[in-house]
């Protein structure tokens, strides 16, 4: 379905996007992760056809991506990309028409997508009257309009309520299952491990891990994420944390706010000691929980952050 070899993406001296491949079978959700300035953006932009790539190449069902076969994708960026004056139905005949849908097609498509994303009862009432949750369903339902072969969704469910959520979430996960491929990027890992058959982890340019969760969990064996809850001054906290870097079978230690998270083997026995540590630099320990080896922790193991960063 969708082959993506070696892009490079340069900004001046700076390669933003450095050999990263990947490859989406129909049908298949994938995930693509990665903080903040990883590449994720840029990467999405180049397999759209809004950037184009130094090296590399992007093939869509066997073909290179050039041209009219651009319309083969749908793309759903963060952005709501809506006429807030007019319906969701007024908007959504206005798109397909630039897609090139007209009469009983264009009606019947956008009965369809509207059905999809759960908005039929509200189709004919203005944008402007939806909640930040149905708006980013409609936004869906513009990608969807024109049957895709790719759906690329960039952080569909940033700033909705749980209820919208919850329903972007299950409208994505059927479309898998119709048969659509979808490239998904959240920053929600819940998400990833909910809907993803894969994912592609990429940092600093680089595509850094791939594999189901399920695989890439795996690869962690028994180490447990310890997260700590804080009282304490900002140096003092950090001066902590650097100590609890040099103890034995630490993998990582990632520091988020008054929050520090350990990877380690030692699991609950990495308690005791690190509490120790923490009194010695007067440091306040407010909380303290475990974790076992999710995709979280492989995403703090393997850029020493956290996906929200």
């Amino acid at each position: 379905m969708l082959e993506v070899d070696g892009l490079v993406r340069r900004f001046g001296e700076h390669t933003a996007v450095d050999g990263v491949s990947f490859r989406i079978a129909q049908g298949e959700t994938y995930g693509l992760l990665g903080p903040n300035g990883a590449g994720k953006t840029t990467t999405i932009n180049m397999i759209a056809g809004l950037l184009t790539p130094d090296a590399g190449e992007v093939r869509l069902l066997d073909e290179p991506l050039t041209g009219d076969r651009k319309s083969l994708i749908g793309l759903v960026p963060q952005d709501i990309a809506l006429y807030p004056d007019l319906s969701a139905v007024e908007n959504l005949e206005f798109f397909g028409r630039l897609q090139n849908l007209s009469g009983p097609r264009l009606k019947q498509r956008v009965a369809e997508v509207l059905e999809v994303v759960g908005l039929t009862d509200r189709g004919k009432d203005h944008i402007d009257t939806y909640s930040g949750g149905m708006k980013r369903r409609a936004n869906i339902a513009v990608g969807l309009l024109h049957e895709p072969a790719l759906l690329i969704l960039d952080e569909p469910t940033v700033g909705v309520d749980p209820q919208s959520r919850n329903s972007i979430l299950e409208s994505v996960s059927a479309l898998g299952g119709a048969g659509m491929a979808v490239l998904y990027t959240t920053h929600y890992m819940e998400e990833a491990q909910r809907l993803c058959d894969r994912v592609g982890i990429i940092d600093a340019g680089r595509l850094i891990a791939e594999g189901t969760p399920e695989e890439l969990v795996a690869q962690l064996g028994e180490q447990a994420t310890v997260r700590f809850r804080l009282n304490a001054a900002p140096d003092a906290q950090r001066a902590w944390a650097e100590v609890l870097r040099t103890m034995p079978d630490v993998a990582a230690v990632q520091e988020s706010g008054d929050r520090v998270s350990v990877m380690t083997t030692h699991g609950p026995a990495f308690i005791a000691p690190a509490v120790t540590a923490a009194r010695e630099a007067g440091v306040g320990v407010a909380g303290v929980e475990v974790t076992e080896p999710d995709l979280e922790a492989v995403f703090l193991h393997l850029t020493g952050k956290a996906l929200r960063d």
